[in-house]
């Protein structure tokens, strides 16, 4: 795997993030200071995998015709080779980020064009020297890109490519049902829930728990906590704890979650152990909770 590429099959966004000192007052005005960036999950990913040292990163992705440009441009400068199916029809997504005074994020999610990806904007030559795939949950989250995702995740066991997924949402995942989200990645190499989502995946309130029955459906899990590090999982084990690393002034989570896939990867494309691919993620995402937005700074 060492040296090889990285897909990711995912989404951009328009980034709005609030970030607020004290509760929102309702009915009235509240002080907040607005950030308009680029984002969304997938692209987030391949942002920090760049980051964190993939050479190769590419990503599929459908955005409006409205920002389509700014996107790409903001892609290409940050490395990662975009590949973006335009929407004439919808604009791109949009998503609101409240982040209150202890950088904890409460998303309002307007899909736009993200769940309309369809088999038609994929390509399989975008596999091609790849060592890893990735696939953002929020695709799964709707029929037609939904589809794009089987397409992609097909071939890519076709060549013998492994497969991630992150579930993205643990309110999505509650909409959709647990079984179904684990029909759709039964035997994926590896899944990378944040607690709550692997809470809402195996109705156990327990991150190692759950981890460990996750690992019964892929190959591999690794479960995010936050400032509480990772626990790695695979046949049915807790294989490892890594421990977060330090962070001594957060300002923002939002993409945190994404920064720790990315870097988690990067790493796995070089040829690194689960554990050592952990430790770099948990880096990356450490880094990420002290800039604003989803990207590296």
């Amino acid at each position: 795997m060492s040296g090889g590429a990285l897909l990711v099959v995912g989404e951009v966004v328009n980034d709005v993030v609030v970030r607020h000192g004290s509760a929102p007052l309702h009915g009235t005005d509240t002080p907040a200071r607005i950030t308009t960036l680029p984002g969304g999950a997938g692209a987030n990913v391949a942002c920090w995998a760049v980051r964190s040292g993939c050479r190769d990163v590419r990503l599929l992705a459908r955005a409006g015709a409205e920002s389509a440009d700014w996107h790409r441009e903001a892609l290409l400068r940050a490395g990662v080779r975009p590949v973006l199916a335009v929407d004439e029809e919808v604009p791109t997504g949009t998503v609101v980020a409240l982040v209150d005074a202890s950088a904890e994020r409460t998303f309002l999610t307007d899909s736009g064009a993200v769940l309309r990806l369809s088999p038609g904007d994929w390509d399989a030559s975008l596999l091609d020297g790849a060592a890893l795939l990735h696939l953002s949950g929020y695709l799964l989250f709707a029929a037609t890109s939904r589809a794009t995702a089987a397409l992609a995740l097909r071939e890519a066991r076709r060549r013998g490519v492994p497969v991630s997924v992150d579930p993205a949402s643990a309110g999505f995942l509650a909409g959709l049902g647990a079984g179904a989200f684990l029909d759709l990645v039964q035997g994926v190499d590896l899944l990378l829930p944040n607690a709550d989502e692997a809470r809402e995946l195996t109705g156990l309130p327990e991150p190692a728990d759950a981890a460990a029955k996750l690992s019964h459906h892929v190959g591999r899990v690794a479960v995010t906590l936050g400032d509480r590090g990772v626990l790695l999982a695979a046949g049915g084990t807790v294989t490892a704890r890594v421990p977060a690393a330090t962070v001594r002034a957060p300002v923002d989570s939002t993409g945190a979650g994404d920064a720790f896939t990315g870097g988690f990867l990067a790493a796995l494309a070089a040829g690194a152990d689960d554990v050592t691919a952990a430790a770099a993620g948990c880096r990356a995402g450490a880094e990420a909770v002290t800039t604003v937005g989803g990207r590296p700074a």
